[in-house]
């Protein structure tokens, strides 16, 4: 039986790695339950990524409502705290419906950010992201790492120094607010009110697994996604598209100019996604209050325990 880890609307979020189905149990939960889809995939979000995302074509919705699905432009960014103001949104929208939220994808940031709350900083300045990332192209990440740790030791302790990503945001907020990030990141943050979260964890067999993200790959490949990657690429946008360094995009983009064969962009495609699958499971095996499921979400097997659960924790909607 699935427990509850708040009380209030019922919420249900299906967690696990790439390739396990979770798109395909999602529509079932939510066709069986009276559901409505919410993605919390990353790259998901952008129109014109499709093939290499693994995003449902229109017909495998089953009519049920997708949302926070092709709602980007492809230059646009997008941060944790951006799509925690755009979920509850759309969760304040399909509770008013009276559906059940069904949330499925892949990034445990943005889930975590939903679910747990972000703390409060500064609004990000692109000026100075694009001067601190000057910095790190002229000196090095490392140099950036230092610059950290001389504003915030705390923060430095918990950044890889050539993580230049989380250094320059983090470099961003002690130099807008004037107080080290760790020390805003302790005062705390508030949750998510109002809804009982359910999490239903998928745990297929790893070898299984790693056979299904070969194929899917080799798929994607041969069903365009080294075209879709090239139409991505001719777009006359000036800023650089960060959905271009995902999984498959970024490899399909070094075969596209000319950096790689296409066996090695699909083998690399490949390795690259089972470490992905890994670190995934390893991200939400640190969740709370998850009911694993040993398989697969298209299994109508699985997809039938998984509702009954929900059933017996009366989280259906009423209809």
């Amino acid at each position: 039986m699935v427990v509850p880890i708040v009380q209030g609307a019922p919420l249900v979020a299906i967690v696990g790695p790439t390739a396990a189905g979770k798109s395909a149990l999602a529509v079932a939960v939510a066709g069986s339950l009276n559901g409505e889809i919410i993605n919390y995939d990353s790259v998901q979000l952008y129109r014109g990524f499709d093939i290499g995302s693994g995003k449902l074509a229109s017909q495998e919705r089953q009519g049920i409502p997708h949302h926070l699905l092709d709602c980007l432009e492809a230059q646009e960014e997008f941060t944790a705290g951006d799509y925690r103001r755009e979920a509850l949104r759309v969760l304040a929208e399909v509770k008013e419906r009276g559906k059940l939220p069904v949330f499925v994808g892949g990034t445990g940031l943005y889930l975590r950010a939903l679910f747990m709350g972000l703390f409060d900083g500064p609004p990000r300045s692109e000026e100075l992201r694009s001067r601190l990332r000057a910095l790190v192209e002229r000196r090095g990440r490392e140099f950036l790492h230092r610059l950290l740790e001389r504003l915030d030791p705390g923060a430095a302790a918990r950044i890889q120094p050539r993580d230049a990503q989380k250094a320059v945001r983090s470099l961003e907020v002690c130099i807008l607010a004037r107080t080290p990030i760790s020390a805003m990141q302790a005062r705390g943050r508030s949750g998510l009110e109002g809804y009982r979260v359910l999490k239903v964890g998928l745990h297929p067999e790893r070898t299984e697994l790693c056979r299904r993200i070969d194929k899917r790959v080799e798929w994607m490949f041969a069903h365009g996604l080294v075209e879709e990657t090239r139409s991505l690429l001719a777009r006359k946008d000036s800023s650089p598209l960060k959905a271009l360094g995902a999984l498959g995009y970024r490899q399909a983009s070094a075969f596209a100019h000319g950096q790689m064969s296409l066996p090695d962009a699909v083998s690399q495609t490949q390795a690259a996604t089972r470490r992905y699958a890994k670190r995934q499971m390893t991200w939400f095996r640190h969740e709370a209050g998850i009911t694993w499921f040993s398989g697969f979400g298209d299994d109508p097997r699985i997809q039938d325990q998984v509702i009954d659960a929900l059933r017996e924790s009366s989280v259906a909607a009423d209809s």
